[in-house]
């Protein structure tokens, strides 16, 4: 069938489907590129020896003891990937988290043994405590003006004692992720005063209470004990009040800057990005992003490759600089 032709002024018009007519000449105007060099990968890390568990709702993914971690991160390194971030599943949890700034943590054990063998891949640790707490909130529990939440001064008391201990075991960048009004200021001020001005910091400036983190969850067994995390991670309704917790993280000397998660919440990278060029931008791409694409790849209904890899371009078009994913091993192998 002849195409038709559009005439303006006596000339053919501009055709776009001219520059995709070839893949080699797709290649050449493509606007936005994915490298393995863009990803960080987040790994589990449990107590014991020689285990590495199945994460049931996150296919692929395994909670790993830490002398697991050398092999790990040796196929981490070998396709491209410049970064990991750890979360760690502590063997006893308390009602302040302790295993989580105690020298010899789920944590601090990783980041030695990553370092022992691997110099040159940089070592992010998340800081927060959900992970280490009994009740599996973000901080210290108060009880002020008849209700009990996380109380938000005594808990960057304990998270400054936590990025310390991190960094004193060789972490490279610390990343909060418990949302606490403040904890920028706090943080770098504890890093500054012990030695460690040279740290920088990642902050989840803007963190969503989304109903994405649901398999993270079960990874880091962190479900919490009573109600939720509504009072400190944002309403996903708010998009103007993400400007002013990343300004105020700015302005507190964060470093890097994170929007999580990240696919619903494209259109805040892009505002983050806008408003703020000149600092890095990371993205979370999180557990309920890559399990739905797990579940549906698994069942045919999808092409996962496809799926994931423009999933992964959309974050980075949107204006993220870096992207925390579970793809991060297989994506660097598809685009080799």
């Amino acid at each position: 069938m002849m195409q038709k032709t559009s005439i303006n002024g006596g000339f053919p018009s501009v055709r776009l489907r001219r520059l995709r007519s070839n893949p080699r000449l797709r290649d050449l105007v493509r606007e936005t590129e994915l490298n393995p060099r863009d990803f960080i990968l987040p790994l589990f890390v449990k107590h014991g020896q020689n285990q590495r568990v199945p994460i049931r709702s996150m296919p692929g993914q395994d909670q790993m003891t830490v002398d697991q971690l050398p092999s790990e991160v040796d196929s981490i390194a070998k396709l491209g990937i410049p970064a990991v971030v750890l979360f760690g599943i502590p063997e006893h949890k308390d009602a302040v988290g302790s295993d989580a700034y105690d020298p010899d943590g789920i944590i601090q054990q990783a980041v030695r043994a990553i370092k022992a063998t691997h110099t040159d891949l940089l070592v992010i640790t998340d800081v927060c405590f959900c992970e280490f707490t009994d009740h599996g909130h973000c901080g210290i529990i108060g009880h002020q003006h008849g209700r009990t939440d996380v109380d938000n001064d005594a808990t960057l008391g304990i998270l400054v004692k936590e990025a310390v201990a991190q960094c004193q075991a060789g972490a490279d960048m610390i990343a909060p992720s418990g949302m606490m009004d403040g904890m920028i200021a706090a943080l770098r001020t504890g890093l500054d005063g012990a030695d460690f001005a040279h740290i920088p910091i990642m902050s989840y400036a803007a963190k969503y209470a989304s109903g994405f983190y649901g398999p993270f969850r079960d990874a880091a067994e962190s479900t919490p004990q009573f109600g939720d995390r509504r009072t400190y991670q944002m309403d996903p309704a708010n998009g103007a009040e993400a400007l002013r917790e990343v300004g105020l993280d700015v302005a507190e000397g964060a470093d890097i800057l994170m929007v999580k998660p990240a696919l619903s919440y494209l259109d805040v990278i892009r505002r983050v990005k806008d408003a703020h060029p000149e600092i890095p931008l990371a993205a979370y791409n999180v557990s309920g992003e890559y399990s739905m694409v797990k579940a549906a790849a698994a069942n045919g209904w999808i092409d996962e490759q496809r799926i994931a890899l423009e999933i992964l371009t959309s974050i980075k078009r949107a204006g993220a600089d870096m992207i925390l994913t579970y793809f991060a091993k297989d994506a660097a192998k598809w685009l080799a």
